[in-house]
């Protein structure tokens, strides 16, 4: 037995674990300036599932996800759940607002938890100033309703969850700041929320995001021993080749669907580009056959009437084959065109004496050089962040010892966390016409044709703070690429990066004339450098002679 309800557009079902599904049915979004975002997008994810959502950023991943979890209407089409939907947005990981422990897990709870939740919170504090009969009754009316929503078992699912990812109880961990917490640990205190808890359909934006290597590998086993059914966004190919068994490709405004893993799918994907080249081909030759015969017989007609109903039919033939449509073209490649310029500095361009972060490390001493390539890896909450904010010139950073530049090296910092509050309700054109940090601003042509090599250019009249989370980390790339940096601060840039873009950055990394300093938990992307500095998890920091992700591999390497 199943009951029914309905959100919207989106029907849901509570039903038994183990067998949850997802149905996306020809779904269409329209943008708000017009634009047709995607449409015809059908899909299933059946449990046991774990389906990778995969396309170039600004296509429509999150918001196909918030479709899906019933948050957006389509504007044609409809998704249909069974077993109960948990959601995980694509920011969790950069709280940093003043919320607690119990309110982050409270975000990915269903609505009727936060409704009960929001009315005891309401209530105890009405209590905290009159504590009449009837604020009694109303707190005693307002326990019961959190008990009837599932608040009691949730909290017995939240202690199990902040000792697997906090190591304390739930009840000292329930009022702890998040800001406390790194985005690894935000993440994965959700992370354990949605797949302990009872909903049987997990839609995860980008889950692996702010997660150390060590993370990233536990989340890979969970989405292995999982019998929900997983739709997940995420650009770690590492990730994508362990933990996914179908790939949805959202791309050329539609979707499509390859049956097996990321290890074939790049191959699929160019079989099917090649495809659809060639059924396109064969109707346009097909198409300009049958132009070429009405003419002909139009000639004709003119001159005989016998010709004349041949050239009827041919011109009806010619009709219906329009009228049927052309295959669709290949999509077009995304092209992004990074130009990190730099420039030259004195040699020295950074050095550490005795350098330590006030209750992150050890004291340890350092000297980049000029050309270095210095991948930064650690456990989350190391301070590798702390690091680079220091490089880039954060006083409030607090450290002893010495952290100085050499001669004109002028930093950019690219920030993990892409909270860029000077940025928001701005939109890309306003940014770069503006000329903030110091930077002379552009004219509009030459600041379209800049976010044009990022494949921006649609963008250019939206705020910065409406973009997706790929679209916010090329723009990033481009005010770097813009200010005159230097030094190269970069802080997990491939996090939000579509494949795509993540290769071009690499690309243009090669190319740049300068120093760069990185933060990641890529493996693919960190093992393009050449020098690994390691913020061990006992505090000390050491170079390392090859990336470095778990505490054993530490020991084998020294």
């Amino acid at each position: 037995m199943t009951a029914e309800f309905v959100r919207g557009n989106h029907r849901q079902w509570a039903t038994m674990p183990g067998v949850g599904f997802l149905e996306a049915n020809a779904l269409a979004y329209r943008l708000s300036d017009g634009r047709r975002l995607f449409h015809d997008v059908s899909f299933r994810v059946s449990a046991d599932q774990v389906v990778a959502l995969v396309g170039d950023n600004g296509a429509g991943k999150t918001t196909l996800m918030r479709i899906l979890g019933g948050e957006l209407k389509p504007e044609d089409g409809a998704s249909h759940t069974q077993g109960g939907v948990a959601v995980m947005p694509q920011f969790i990981g950069s709280v940093r607002d003043g919320r607690t422990v119990r309110d982050l897990l409270l975000e990915v709870a269903p609505a009727a938890l936060r409704a009960a939740a929001a009315e005891l919170d309401e209530v105890e504090l009405a209590l905290m100033d009159t504590d009449d009969e009837a604020t009694q009754l109303r707190y005693a009316s307002a326990l019961a309703n959190w008990g009837e929503a599932g608040g009691y078992a949730a909290e017995v699912l939240w202690d199990t969850v902040t000792v697997a990812a906090l190591g304390v109880p739930y009840d000292r961990a329930r009022y702890r700041d998040v800001g406390s917490l790194s985005g690894g640990e935000q993440k994965r205190l959700v992370l354990e929320a949605l797949l302990r808890g009872p909903e049987q359909v997990l839609l995860l934006d980008e889950p692996d995001n702010y997660l150390d290597v060590p993370g990233k590998r536990w989340l890979e086993e969970r989405l292995a021993e999982t019998d929900k059914a997983v739709l997940l966004i995420s650009h770690d190919r590492e990730l994508l080749a362990a933990a996914a068994t179908h790939i949805v490709t959202l791309e050329g405004g539609t979707a499509w669907v390859h049956g097996g893993g990321f290890g074939t799918w790049h191959e699929a994907r160019v079989a099917r580009m090649d495809r659809m080249a060639e059924l396109r081909r064969r109707w346009d030759e097909k198409h300009q056959q049958l132009i070429e015969l009405v003419r002909s017989l139009q000639r004709a007609a003119m001159m005989s009437d016998d010709m004349a109903s041949r050239y009827r039919a041919a011109q009806t033939r010619l009709r219906k084959f329009e009228e049927a449509g052309a295959p669709p073209l290949p999509p077009k490649e995304q092209k992004v065109k990074p130009r990190l310029r730099g420039g030259r500095t004195g040699v020295r361009a950074i050095t550490c004496a005795a350098l330590e972060l006030s209750g992150l490390m050890a004291p340890f001493d350092l000297e980049v050089f000029f050309g270095d390539r210095v991948c930064v890896l650690g456990s989350n909450g190391s301070g590798k962040s702390h690091f680079l904010r220091l490089l880039g010139g954060d006083e409030s950073v607090r450290h002893t010892g010495e952290c100085r530049l050499g001669a004109r090296v002028v930093p950019g910092l690219f920030a993990q966390t892409h909270r860029h509050p000077e940025l928001l309700g701005r939109t890309l054109l306003e940014v770069l016409g503006r000329g903030d940090d110091g930077r002379a601003g552009m004219e509009r042509g030459a600041a379209t044709a800049a976010l044009a090599r990022y494949g921006l250019a649609p963008a250019a009249e939206r705020s910065f703070d409406t973009l997706s989370g790929g679209q916010q980390a090329r723009f990033q790339v481009l005010l770097l690429e813009l200010s005159g940096a230097t030094l190269l601060l970069l802080d997990e840039p491939t996090d939000n990066l579509d494949l795509v873009s993540a290769e071009a950055l690499q690309q243009a990394l090669d190319e740049f004339t300068g120093t760069v300093v990185a933060v990641t938990h890529d493996r693919w992307f960190a093992r393009s450098f050449e020098r690994y500095l390691l913020f061990d998890s006992d505090g000390r920091v050491s170079e390392v002679d090859e990336p470095v992700w778990d505490q054993r591999r530490v020991e084998r390497v020294r």
